[in-house]
């Protein structure tokens, strides 16, 4: 599965990582959800951290179509809200 974190770069993953990606997310919907920022700051930290330390980054000069497209590390909470909620970004 290829990854792409917005502003930053693409990220090839295996599809096995699909399934920890999205209990990663579920706790950032969570925290999302009950307008937690602390606990929102912390764990969409953790998501984006846990796709760049498993993943593989695409280079620059390949073209790949992104599988899920990750908001960029700085989106703010309020911003977030628009995207994790429901199923998520992230296919099962």
């Amino acid at each position: 599965m290829i990854v792409r974190i917005s502003g930053e770069d693409q990220y090839t993953l295996a599809d096995e990582e699909a399934a920890h990606l999205n209990e990663l997310e579920a706790v950032v919907i969570k925290a999302v959800e009950a307008n937690r920022d602390e606990d929102y700051q912390t764990s969409f930290k953790a998501l984006l951290d846990y796709v760049r330390a498993h993943g593989t980054a695409v280079p620059d000069d390949e073209l790949e179509g992104s599988d899920v497209i990750l908001p960029p590390p700085d989106i703010s909470l309020a911003e977030a809200a628009a995207d994790f909620t429901g199923e998520g970004l992230i296919p099962d």
